[in-house]
C-alpha cells in the first residue's frame, strides 16, 4: 500500500495559495474563503501549520468581514453564512477568536436589498443575524435571500457553538426542523422529503450532536445506509448507483463515528483508495484516482485518513471538522457554553474511537 505524500501535499497546498493566477485559483475565487479552511486545516492535520503566515490570513480574513458582521467568500463578495463559518474555523485554528465582535458576527448582520424593475428602484434596510437567518419552521436561510437547506442548520449551530452563543437561536425548533428531513431510509435530505445525501446526512447528523439530540437517530438504520455507500474499490459513494469520490471518506465517515457505526465498514479498503488517489509527483489528492486533483479533496482525503486514524496525522473531531487540540481549547469554556445552552460536541465519540485499533 502507498504511504501519504506529506511534503508533496504540503508544498502543494502552499502553492495554491501562493499562484494566484492559476485557473483553480481564479475559478475558486469567489469561495477563496472555504479554500482557506480547506488548506489550512489539511495542514493542521500534517502538522505543518506553522508554514503560513497568521498575521496574512488573520488580516485578509477580516477584509472579508462585511459591516453586517458576516463573511464573504473574497474581499469585494457579498456575505454567507457558508464563509462565515470558514472564517470561524480558521481563526479557530489559530487560536485567534479574540480578534472577532462575537456578538457582531452571531447577532449584527445587516442587509441592504436593492429590488429592481423597469419601472421603479426598491430600497430596503433589514437587520438579520445568524439568529435571525432562522425561519419561524426552525431551519435556517443562507442569507438575505431565503434559500433553506440543511446544510445551513449544521453551518449555524456550528458557528454559533465555537462561539459560545447557541442560546442565541431556538434549539428545539432547529433539532425539529432536522428531524422533518429525515427519511424512511434513515438519511436526510436537504428540506423535507429531499432525497438522502451522505452530505446532508452528515450536516444534520453533526447538528444534532452538537445540540445533544442524537437519541433521535435511528443508529442501524441510517448505519445501514451509510455502510452501503462503500464499492468495490473501498471508496464511497454520496447515494446508491454513484461513483466513490474521496470527499465522502469525511461525510460518510464523520457521520458513522457519530452514530458509532464506524466498524461496519471496511477501513483498511477505504485507507487504500485514498491514498491512490493521491498525486505523489505533485502533491495533492483527487476524488477517484487519477484524476486532476484539488484543495477540497486534499483536505477531505486527509481528513478522512485522520479519522481512521493514519500515522502521522493530528485527529480530527467529526462534529466540528477541526482538530481535535483545537476542539480542545474550544471545549475549555464548555461550564460557560453549557450555561447558555450549548448541548456536548461529539468529543466524546471522537476519544472513544481513538482508542481503536483501526488499521
Amino acid at each position: 500500500m502507498a504511504e501519504l505524500a506529506v511534503d508533496k501535499h504540503v508544498k502543494y497546498i502552499l502553492a495554491v495559495e501562493k499562484n494566484k493566477d492559476s485557473f483553480e485559483s481564479v475559478v475558486m475565487d469567489h469561495l477563496r474563503m472555504n479554500g482557506a479552511y480547506w488548506g489550512l486545516t489539511a495542514l493542521d492535520l500534517l502538522g505543518k501549520l506553522d508554514s503560513v503566515n497568521v498575521d496574512e490570513v488573520i488580516s485578509w480574513i477580516l477584509k472579508c468581514q462585511h459591516e453586517s458582521g458576516g463573511f464573504s467568500g473574497n474581499i469585494g463578495h457579498d456575505p454567507h453564512i457558508l464563509y462565515t463559518l470558514s472564517a470561524v474555523q480558521v481563526l479557530a485554528l489559530f487560536n485567534k477568536l479574540d480578534v472577532l465582535d462575537i456578538d457582531k458576527v452571531a447577532t449584527c448582520w445587516v442587509y441592504e436589498s436593492i429590488v429592481s424593475s423597469c419601472t421603479s428602484c426598491f430600497a430596503q434596510v433589514s437587520k438579520l443575524d445568524i439568529t435571525g437567518l432562522q425561519n419561524e419552521d426552525g431551519s435556517f436561510s443562507g442569507d438575505m435571500w431565503g434559500e433553506v437547506d440543511t446544510r445551513f442548520s449544521y453551518i449555524a449551530i456550528c458557528c454559533l457553538s465555537i462561539l459560545c452563543c447557541l442560546d442565541k437561536i431556538n434549539v428545539e425548533k432547529a433539532v425539529s426542523y432536522i428531524l422533518s428531513c429525515k427519511n424512511l431510509d434513515g438519511g436526510f435530505g436537504c428540506t423535507p422529503g429531499g432525497e438522502s445525501h451522505a452530505g446532508q446526512i452528515f450536516c444534520c447528523v453533526g447538528a444534532l450532536a452538537l445540540t445533544g439530540s442524537l437519541h433521535y437517530v435511528d443508529k442501524d438504520l441510517l448505519g445501514w445506509w451509510l455502510c452501503e455507500r462503500q464499492v468495490k474499490s473501498g471508496g464511497l459513494n454520496g447515494r446508491p448507483e454513484k461513483l466513490p469520490d474521496v470527499c465522502y471518506s469525511w461525510w460518510v465517515l464523520s457521520s458513522l463515528i457519530m452514530i458509532d457505526r464506524v466498524h461496519w465498514i471496511d477501513k483498511e479498503k477505504l485507507v487504500k483508495f485514498i491514498l491512490d488517489c493521491q498525486d505523489v509527483e505533485n502533491g495533492g489528492i483527487s476524488d477517484r484516482p487519477d484524476d486532476a486533483v484539488d484543495v477540497y479533496h486534499t483536505y477531505f482525503g486527509v481528513a478522512g485518513l485522520s479519522l481512521l486514524n493514519y500515522p502521522g496525522l493530528k485527529a480530527i473531531d467529526p462534529a466540528y471538522a477541526l482538530p481535535v487540540d483545537v476542539v480542545d481549547v474550544l471545549l475549555s469554556f464548555e461550564p460557560r457554553c453549557l450555561a447558555i445552552g450549548r448541548g456536548c460536541s461529539s468529543h466524546t465519540h471522537d476519544r472513544g474511537f481513538e482508542s481503536q485499533e483501526l488499521l
